[in-house]
């Protein structure tokens, strides 16, 4: 039993199949005919409470249902009416039928059909066609929107704001929005098609019942014209209403995109916000009421209705507005023999002394930025700031030191600077009153704003007002908040500055943490095999390409295992990266696949060959015609990077890959450098290009060097 009510819904459907070719009795079709129209009310009524598509998500497939549950009851009504004979004394279809049927008609059949045709033609050309057309551009706009929403959840990930469960929860719903729409856009040909049906079989249940009845000897030709037509009169209506009650909500969910709640809450909301709108109104209809030859009545009636309303909604709004003003004021204290002057200050010479503190990051800013930054403005910047610190921690193994926030007259209004050890690395410009609308690569129409770049990524964007934020949107860009943007830049600085940052002491904290889990490896590695000096390149070496130093534990096995045959620092790192594969694919692959561009064997053999070795250690020495050809390649290629959303990686040797890393690094810093030993055997491995010679040919003179 439980089984079977596990597969209802396939049994039903199949059911609905039947109804195609079984007879049905005229009691059990009016059951069925009523609990047709009772489903669709509830999917209306369930369109209009929802507050995103999404949570009606099986809505394209319950109309297909719902369709084919339609349609099966137009076969079997129509094999009703034309079965009638007329010995019976009984009327053709059944009583739903043809109570609907004599209730439009009214005696009238002429007037009956064009009031049928009506609400046909009604849901037809402007229900049914302009559904179709919302969830066709609802579909393509979305579809157009998820490079951009990715990038902003990436974006959020690396700042901290959210984890990688929230990223993946994001990332599925933007996932699951592009199927919904893509199959609403499919959805809605099944409302048309079901439309032009309904118009056939119509016609069909006329005239084949005319016909039917006039062989069977029902009457003379009006009264089986009278009988038939109200039969198929009643038959259309009672397909229609529900088809009707489907179409609006087609149109209801695919419209959706750009609520805060359901249809009620924000028809009453928006429009208790503008009463001024509906006071205007009521005076326009009282006043055309007061003109002679006007309906005066009815137009003084809703009119005054329209004015007490606007009246009663303003004044609720001003209510509020002042509610939200009163606020208690705080005490200003002003001492003014608490605070020593500035010269008095500094003739103690141990204050001077203050003024050589470097901080390790310190971040200015302009005076139109202190709201941001001020948590008794309601700044959410240290907040933010504090989840950054957390999420990096947890990734990268390694706690970014406190930083330092302060305005600057030096700077504009809207200015910041971020500072490394007291030297600027970053700087930016935002406007607080706006949003930053990033541009999608082929945007769906043009919003008006102030054309910038994003400072985090150098993505081209565009200042906009907040009212067209959510065109902005429907237009494919991805909208973001002043605070935000300004938060994923110092984000993106701290990141890459990161290995800056790592100093002896917080090497020193590192290593007393893991002491207190493997006490005993610590002991034998420091000061015995490594100092703290050594250890502190490797972890700077590993941090400044993008890998964790969370497993320490592991990092110190490594280097104390590799530093028994080789002092070579680079080459010790080398074996820390292989030892950390794992972590080094978790970081750098998605869903199982690493995109990349491989080096040719012929291109891996000159570079080696450019390798040179001198007291300090071993070198690239590469000529300009290779370092130019492998430059020139890499940029091509990282368009292609660019368009996936991916980070650019290219894949060597273990042999060269340091060597070819710290190259790389001059030209292009976002580019990581791995080698096949670092990479599982687990991953797919898909090449987007290959670094060949093609473009350089090998200079004779060097050619006779090499030999």
């Amino acid at each position: 039993m439980r089984r079977i009510f596990q597969n209802s819904i396939a049994l039903l459907v199949v059911v609905i199949v039947l109804f195609l070719i079984v007879p049905l009795h005229p009691a059990l079709l009016d059951i069925l005919i009523i609990t047709n129209i009772s489903l669709s009310i509830v999917i209306l009524m369930v369109t209009m409470t929802i507050s995103e598509a999404l949570e009606f998500s099986i809505f394209p497939s319950l109309l297909l249902i719902t369709t084919l549950f339609r349609l099966g009851l137009n076969v079997s009504t129509t094999r009703s009416i034309l079965s009638f004979d007329g010995s019976s004394g009984e009327t053709p279809g059944t009583q739903v039928i043809q109570t609907f049927g004599e209730m439009i008609t009214q005696g009238n059949i002429v007037l009956g059909i064009i009031i049928f045709f009506i609400i046909v033609l009604v849901q037809f050309i402007v229900i049914t066609k302009g559904a179709e057309r919302v969830a066709e551009v609802a579909a393509r706009f979305t579809l157009d929107a998820m490079p951009g929403k990715q990038m902003a959840i990436d974006a959020d990930l690396s700042s901290g704001l959210i984890n990688e469960q929230q990223a993946r929860e994001r990332r599925s719903k933007i996932q699951r929005e592009a199927d919904f729409y893509g199959a609403m856009d499919g959805a809605t040909k099944i409302v048309k098609g079901d439309a032009i049906m309904s118009l056939i079989i119509t016609a069909i249940n006329l005239i084949g019942g005319i016909i039917i009845g006039s062989i069977n000897g029902v009457g003379d030709l009006g009264t089986v014209a009278q009988t038939y037509s109200i039969a198929t009169i009643g038959d259309g209506l009672v397909s229609q209403l529900p088809a009707l009650m489907i179409s609006t909500a087609t149109g209801m969910i695919v419209t959706r995109s750009v609520s805060e709640g359901s249809l009620n809450a924000d028809v009453i909301n928006q429009f208790a916000r503008q009463p001024r709108a509906i006071l205007t109104a009521g005076a326009v209809l009282v006043i055309l009421g007061i003109i002679p030859g006007t309906p005066t009545v009815p137009l003084l009636i809703v009119g005054v209705g329209l004015a007490v309303f606007g009246y009663l909604m303003s004044g609720r709004l001003e209510r509020q507005e002042a509610a939200q003003l009163v606020q208690p004021e705080e005490p200003v204290v002003t001492d003014m023999t608490a605070a020593p002057s500035e010269t008095d200050y500094y003739k103690d010479i141990n204050n001077v002394y203050g003024l050589l503190t470097v901080d390790p990051i310190e971040m200015e800013f302009g005076y139109s930025l202190i709201p941001l930054v001020d948590e008794n403005s309601g700044g959410k910047l240290i907040s933010r700031i504090v989840i950054f610190r957390r999420q990096y921690a947890q990734d990268m193994g390694f706690v970014i030191p406190s930083i330092r926030l302060h305005d600057s007259s030096a700077l504009g209004t809207n200015q910041y600077v971020v500072k490394i050890k007291g030297e600027e690395v970053a700087r930016g410009e935002i406007l607080v009153d706006y949003y930053l609308a990033l541009e999608p690569v082929s945007p769906a129409g043009e919003i008006d704003g102030i054309e910038t770049i994003e400072p985090a990524y150098g993505i081209p964007s565009r200042w906009i007002l907040p009212e067209n934020k959510e065109m902005a949107e429907i237009y494919g860009y991805t909208v973001i908040d002043p605070l935000s943007v300004m938060q994923t830049h110092l984000s993106e600085v701290v990141r890459r500055h990161a290995y800056e940052l790592l100093g002896r002491a917080e090497v020193m904290q590192l290593v007393e943490n893991l002491k207190k889990t493997a006490p005993e490896l610590v002991e034998e590695a420091i000061p015995s095999v490594m100092s703290y000096a050594n250890l502190e390149r490797i972890l700077r070496n590993l941090l400044k390409e993008g890998v964790p130093i969370r497993d320490l534990a592991t990092i110190l096995e490594t280097a104390v295992d590799s530093l028994m045959t080789t002092k070579d620092i680079d080459m010790v790192c080398e074996n820390i990266r292989v030892a950390l594969s794992r972590t080094i694919t978790r970081r750098f692959c998605e869903h199982g696949q690493l995109r990349v561009v491989t080096l040719d064997a012929e291109v891996e053999k000159r570079v080696i060959s450019s390798l040179s070795k001198n007291e300090q250690g071993i070198y690239l020495a590469m000529g300009p015609d290779l370092m130019q050809s492998i430059v020139t390649q890499l940029a091509d290629y990282l368009k292609k990077f660019s368009d996936l959303s991916q980070t650019p990686i290219v894949l060597t040797s273990q042999v060269i890959r340091v060597y070819l890393s710290r190259m790389l690094s001059q030209f292009y810093p976002g580019v990581y450098v791995l080698s096949f030993n670092e990479i599982t055997s687990d991953v797919q491995i898909q090449s987007l290009g290959n670094i060949t010679l093609d473009a350089a040919p090998a200079r004779p003179e060097r050619k006779a060097a090499a030999v």
